[in-house]
């Protein structure tokens, strides 16, 4: 049981009355409204020992709100809750100071336990800037509304301002270094230098002299004094990718600097202090290294403060329509054609298996943009414009010979390499099927020209069954439309 007085601010009355409820019956004392004026009145009035509110409601912004009440009540836990899921809402919450953000729809048990967490705690929190406008979602330094992406703003936003070690984990394409930018850019350390490396692009005897710098006569070739990565990032942030790729005696020196908080230059003695936070990335599996020999045990646990894991395109598929307008809308800010993209044409989209993620994603609406002759990129110039690609580029990962069964295990075998056999989120079941049947309904259609009697009898449903799952995953049937 739960003993407090809580707030709550929704617009939504079925929202007050759900939380109300609950909390009531939580043992918690509630007052709901659905006005920020009413509710900036409470708190001025010291109503309440937390406060739930919606980010959006009709005479104000919650975000914009919180300043004042860090001002008037800086012990005053705010938990904030918006469907306006973008990376920019998770940041601006954790920049004005919120206790919590949780985005909607939202999980009842997980608000339940932010309030009780905040009762019990009642955390001071630090004394934020002053909120304001967040980039339009173009600009957004990622793009995305899934639960996936969701998850991703959720730990960022309580990363920002702190210096703890980052490590993200991902396949290529997926945007880690967006990640690790964004980390940089709206954290305590923005006004310092972000420099990224690349592992993976720096030969192997190089490494320890680009991160470190070297003394004049260090090693043949060195005829001067050179500033290593981690100098020129001082008082910055230092983006280390594809760490897998480090080479065992650099592993050995991080692994110092990380310790210790210093390090020297290559040939040299003095002791350089390492005012730097470290990000670190990969695409591999760095527990299988480990196993391998080829990568610290000891250097994994120090980067691998805080796990952060970013999931493929094709692990959230809803995303690809935003995507795909704000690389349009980028690539005309770049001197590319403007183009707008058809219904039809996102649903092919989202139908794909990227295993290029979202760079390939990314590549394919520039060409798009400059290559498309209309106004509009159709479906029909979308399906030339894959068939036209390498066939690897859109296969699954299996090759062309795969097995449909042989497919969907090897995807599950690498989730769970890539997780080190933590199970995935509920649901597992659900997300496979719908994404086998998105396409074959689709596919189906379009083999029939859109006749849903024919494609119900190809598929073996009835014509009934087929609609409802027409309905339900919002696929485009149109007549006439060839498959080929």
């Amino acid at each position: 049981m739960m003993e407090g007085n809580v707030l709550v601010a929704d617009d939504d009355r079925a929202i007050r009355t759900v939380l109300s409820q609950a909390l009531t019956r939580a043992g918690c004392r509630v007052r709901s409204t659905g006005s920020a004026t009413t509710l900036w009145r409470w708190i001025e009035e010291g109503e309440g020992d937390v406060v739930v509110s919606d980010v959006m409601m009709p005479d104000g912004d919650a975000l914009d709100l919180l300043p004042a009440i860090r001002k008037k009540r800086p012990d005053l836990p705010v938990i904030v809750m918006s469907a306006q899921n973008t990376v920019m809402t998770a940041i601006r919450a954790a920049e004005v100071g919120a206790y919590e953000y949780l985005p909607k729809p939202f999980d009842l048990k997980e608000v339940l336990g932010s309030v009780a967490k905040a009762l019990t705690q009642q955390t001071k929190r630090r004394q934020p800037p002053s909120a304001g406008e967040g980039p339009k979602e173009e600009n957004l330094p990622l793009i995305g509304r899934s639960p996936a992406m969701q998850d991703v703003y959720r730990i960022m936003a309580r990363l920002m301002n702190t210096d703890l070690t980052v490590m993200i984990q991902g396949e290529s394409g997926t945007g880690k270094e967006l990640v690790a930018r964004a980390l940089h850019n709206f954290g305590r350390r923005k006004n310092g230098p972000f420099v990224a490396v690349n592992m993976a692009a720096i030969p192997r005897d190089l490494i320890e002299s680009e991160l470190f710098g070297h003394e004049r006569g260090a090693f043949t070739g060195a005829s001067e004094r050179l500033q290593g990565k981690f100098e020129i990032a001082q008082k910055g942030t230092l983006f280390l990718d594809e760490i897998g790729d480090m080479p065992p005696d650099a592993q050995t020196r991080l692994l110092r600097v990380l310790q210790e908080g210093e390090y020297s230059r290559v040939g040299g003695r003095e002791a350089i202090r390492a005012d730097v936070r470290i990000i670190a990335a990969t695409h591999q599996d760095l527990r299988s290294l480990i196993n391998e020999g080829r990568f610290r045990e000891d250097l994994f646990y120090r980067l691998n403060v805080v796990p952060v894991r970013l999931p493929p395109l094709r692990e959230r598929l809803e995303d690809v329509p935003d995507l795909a307008r704000a690389f349009l809308r980028r690539a005309e800010t770049e001197g590319l054609p403007h183009k707008a993209i058809s219904t039809e044409a996102l649903t092919i989209l989202k139908q794909q298996s990227w295993s290029g993620n979202v760079r390939e994603l990314e590549n394919l609406m520039r060409r798009l943009a400059a290559l498309c002759p209309g106004d509009v990129i159709t479906g029909q110039v979308v399906e030339q414009e894959i068939a036209a690609r390498p066939s690897s580029a859109l296969e699954p990962s299996g090759g062309p010979n795969e097995k449909l069964g042989a497919s969907v295990e090897a995807h599950l075998r690498r989730y769970f390499s890539l997780h080190g056999g933590a199970l995935p989120p509920p649901g597992l079941y659900e997300r496979v099927i719908r994404e086998v049947e998105l396409p074959l309904i689709a596919l189906s259609l379009a083999a029939t020209q859109g006749n849903q009697l024919k494609a119900a009898d190809l598929l073996g449903i009835n014509r009934n069954t087929l609609r409802k799952k027409i309905n339900d995953l919002d696929i485009p049937v149109t007549r006439g439309k060839k498959l080929m």
